[in-house]
């Protein structure tokens, strides 16, 4: 590595560290593995008494489809599912509503009713598996349909373990997919902590995401300083809402990006641990030990992966997956080589798991914990992004909080700011992308991507007017307007929002719901 090249979070990388460029107190701003401030790890042990979990990020087309694709993925060796949901899912929208046309299925499953979510985990035995579930402004909703499966198949609350992504704020800055304003849209998160409390003890209430602020651009400084100080507005919310910070932090999780710059990527992962430990001790006064630890559950970087000699992608993913195993990561999904063209097919879906399960059993990463401790390189970088976080943090705070922040648009312009130098440099050919703007061919080789039938959506509209002429819409109706009542007022809404799923109200119903009472945010909105 040559002299005068800097990182991707803008620090220079010199060419040979030195014992003298890590700064005196190294063991304190280390600890122990599993102990304050959990830079080498959450966990004494980490890998050398289980691996990471190994989850497949997976949904498309109909429940049926994406059923049998995580029956492939559990028969070939993955710990847990991660669910994708398609875009009116994700919106609180029905397949059947005009908006949904054209989206139903297409990035991930469909799910409308209590119907569609018994099919999709139908024959999964759901207090042995963990499931993530990428969802956000309904996520408690997926979260109900989820647990009233689990009731229905004699699967309590208290033996289910999981995460729902629940995460809003990161939504507008980088991602989009919001349904209620800012205000009530904390109100429903800490709902859920609540309800998760006791009713679902072992749900990871929450994952704060870094993931999609990183895809779309943000720098591995920017990724980690706004996604705490959306943390921190999120611990602020609960506390408002009555809940002691030792009662909800132990279930607070996080969900970040690996990059191919490995060992700056270790270096983040460290930092970020270090500074929500101090946070949580210092700012709110914790004392379970549980609500220091920065758990956090990671993805590679969809964004660097390339249509062009797509097989390239499965070495990049073998980098980004060591990067993130290497700095401590509680769960990994690793990406398929083709999902920079379509939907993953089931033969890359496997293999992207084989890239996991050989990092885990033929690879010595998992004999000992955190072998970077202690390497000039990596805890200089570490201090580095430290630093750089805090500073962009104390930015955010200037605002009063992350929720005013991007309210000034602050974390979407600094983000787009990087996102721009980072294709300027891949344009001049400063940045090098492998078969993009160098080692290219004349000819790609033919690829055939998996393809969703447009099918699909007359479907799901079918199994949609059957569910409505089917249900007792006179409970339905009741329960909705239950779910009104309580929505207009203070106590929390998922217990009304259960009965109104298991009567079989739809997705689209509650979530239209708490629209009429909530209003919906659009961008020019004022917070």
């Amino acid at each position: 590595m040559s002299e005068g090249r800097s990182s991707e979070s803008g620090f220079p990388i010199k060419a040979v560290y030195h014992a003298a460029d890590v700064p005196a107190g190294l063991d304190a701003r280390l600890g122990a593995p599993g102990e304050f401030p959990y830079a080498r790890g959450v966990y004494p042990t980490m890998y050398t008494s289980r691996p990471w979990t190994m989850r497949q990020y997976a949904g498309f087309g109909t429940a049926t489809e994406s059923n049998a694709r995580y029956h492939q993925l559990l028969a070939a060796g993955t710990m847990g599912l991660s669910v994708a949901f398609d875009l009116p899912t994700q919106m609180g929208y029905d397949s059947d509503h005009p908006i949904a046309h054209g989206e139903v299925g297409k990035v991930g499953v469909a799910i409308d009713s209590v119907d569609d979510m018994r099919t999709l985990f139908a024959g999964i035995p759901l207090d042995r598996v963990s499931t993530s579930m990428t969802i956000n402004a309904p996520g408690s909703v997926l979260l109900l349909l989820y647990q009233l499966v689990a009731e229905e198949a004699g699967v309590a609350g208290s033996a289910l373990n999981g995460t729902i992504q629940n995460d809003i704020l990161k939504e507008y800055i980088a991602r989009g997919t919001y349904i209620f304003p800012p205000k009530p849209s904390l109100r429903l998160v800490a709902d859920t902590f609540g309800y998760c409390r006791k009713e679902v003890p072992r749900w990871n209430t929450i994952s704060i995401s870094g993931y999609h602020m990183a895809e779309a651009g943000a720098t591995p400084v920017q990724e980690i300083a706004f996604t705490l100080a959306n943390g921190i507005s999120y611990v602020r919310a609960a506390l408002a809402a009555g809940l002691a910070v030792d009662d909800f932090a132990p279930r607070l999780s996080f969900f970040f990006v690996a990059r191919t710059t490995l060992l700056e990527e270790v270096a983040k992962f460290r930092a970020a641990r270090r500074i929500w430990a101090n946070l949580m001790r210092d700012e709110f006064g914790a004392q379970n030990p549980k609500s220091l630890m920065l758990r956090f559950h990671t993805q590679t970087a969809g964004v660097q992966l390339t249509a062009q000699q797509p097989e390239v992608n499965l070495v990049r993913v073998a980098v980004q997956g060591l990067a993130a195993v290497l700095g401590g990561t509680q769960s990994l999904h690793t990406n398929s080589f083709d999902e920079a063209i379509a939907l993953p097919t089931e033969k890359a879906a496997r293999l992207a798991l084989r890239t996991q399960q050989v990092l885990a059993y033929e690879t010595d990463l998992t004999t000992t914990v955190d072998p970077f401790a202690g390497s000039y390189v990596v805890e200089a970088m570490t201090d580095e992004i430290e630093a750089g976080v805090r500073e962009l943090m104390a930015r955010v705070a200037e605002y009063g909080s992350a929720v005013e922040a991007i309210e000034a648009g602050f974390q979407k312009r600094e983000i787009e700011s990087s996102a721009y130098r980072v294709a300027q440099e891949i344009e001049s050919g400063d940045r090098v992308v492998v078969g993009v703007n160098r080692f290219t061919v004349d000819e790609e080789e033919p690829y055939q991507p998996l393809r969703v039938d447009p099918a699909i959506e007359a479907a799901q509209r079918d199994r949609l007017a059957r569910l409505r002429a089917d249900r007792d819409s006179a409970a339905v109706e009741r329960a909705l307007a239950d779910l009104r009542t309580v929505a207009s007022g203070t106590e929390n809404v998922l217990y009304p929002m259960k009965e109104a799923l298991r009567a079989r109200a739809t997705v689209g119903e509650v979530c239209g719901v708490l629209r009429e009472v909530w209003g919906t945010y659009r961008p020019s909105d004022r917070f």
